[in-house]
């Protein structure tokens, strides 16, 4: 049995990945501060036996006590919104908060993957996205807290594996959708569907001809375990490579809610990507990883969860209450 701690366990693509490791039997140490997860999200996990919660900001440490086999290193605020609200708190999770947990995962000789981004290819000059491009990110912009500290959260990954060896990879994550993306993030997906089941209008930026690749989160928790298996360091493209205009999402999410929703345009963000699809070539061939849900497949899944997410008082209640309790389990 392997033990495995996974940082930003209580978020979005955190809590998936803790159900799947729980499920192929590993023993889960998540570790969030709930600055954007949600005990609501691993609900179902704080009873399990192979299950451990810590309640830490790991830009200030990483307490995790005794042996582990693997770290996912998955903690930072990923919508816009998030890390435009908190832009030195996203900066100290992805660069302090990185230097912490893999510097205790080389000292445990444990494996680790740091989540990084596809936004560190910016505005890309090569179409698809290689893991050799280099990226064209505005170092300043207002994006740059989020883009910036995952590139240097990416260069001490480097400099790590080529200094001590040690066992660490990094995978780059196109945009991710399904059930539990917080329907107020500020993420498109979630944001078009909730304006669409609310039959209020969605929101597009500029024109809508800009291009975004989505994967269903159950594709992309599939290839960070294959990462967590691997001893690539890569980087590796992890994402869908079918490319769909933010217009014809829109279009795709109204249909399939059957909502009456008309579109309105808004003025484009600042450093917003015009293109983005990534090149899978090198997760097929080291991870032996492709994506298999469809958009629209995975759309339906994600609608129905928002449509039928009926908040009880017990899950306000979980998800508002202070978690000491779960944290005395450590």
């Amino acid at each position: 049995m392997r033990r495995t701690v996974v940082t930003g366990g209580a978020g979005f693509l955190g809590s998936h990945l803790c159900e799947a490791l729980i499920a192929r039997g590993d023993e889960v140490v998540c570790v969030d501060n709930f600055s954007t997860g949600l005990l609501s999200n691993i609900g179902g996990l704080l009873a399990h036996p192979r299950f451990v919660l810590i309640r830490a900001d790991v830009a200030t440490e990483v307490p995790v006590d005794g042996p582990f086999d693997a770290l996912a290193h998955l903690a930072c605020p990923a919508s816009p919104a998030d890390y435009l609200a908190t832009p030195l708190e996203t900066m100290a999770v992805s660069s302090t908060g990185t230097w912490s947990a893999l510097d205790l995962a080389d000292r445990q000789g444990a494996r680790f993957v740091l989540a990084s981004t596809s936004e560190i290819y910016g505005e890309p000059v090569n179409h698809p996205q290689h893991e050799d491009d280099w990226g064209n990110v505005n170092p300043i912009g207002p994006r740059s807290v989020y883009d910036e500290s995952k590139r240097f959260g990416e260069a001490l990954v480097a400099a790590y594996v080529r200094t001590k060896g040690t066992n660490a990879g990094i995978v780059r994550i196109f945009n991710t959708y399904g059930p539990r993306l917080r329907p107020n993030d500020g993420r498109v997906i979630s944001t078009f569907v909730a304006q669409a089941l609310a039959g209020e209008p969605l929101s597009v930026f500029g024109n809508g001809a800009q291009t975004r690749s989505f994967c269903y989160v159950d594709d992309l928790v599939r290839g960070l375990l294959a990462m967590l298996d691997s001893r690539s360091m890569g980087p590796i493209n992890l994402g869908n490579d079918q490319e769909l205009s933010v217009g014809a999402l829109a279009r795709a999410v109204i249909e399939l809610t059957g909502s009456t929703s008309s579109v309105v345009h808004c003025a484009l963000r600042e450093d917003d990507p015009t293109r983005r699809r990534p090149d899978l070539s090198r997760a097929a061939g080291l991870l032996g990883w492709r994506p298999e849900v469809p958009i629209k497949a995975g759309l339906r899944r994600t609608i129905e969860w928002q449509r039928h997410r009926v908040r009880t008082r017990s899950e306000r209640q979980l998800e508002d209450r202070d978690t000491a309790v779960a944290v005395s389990r450590t």
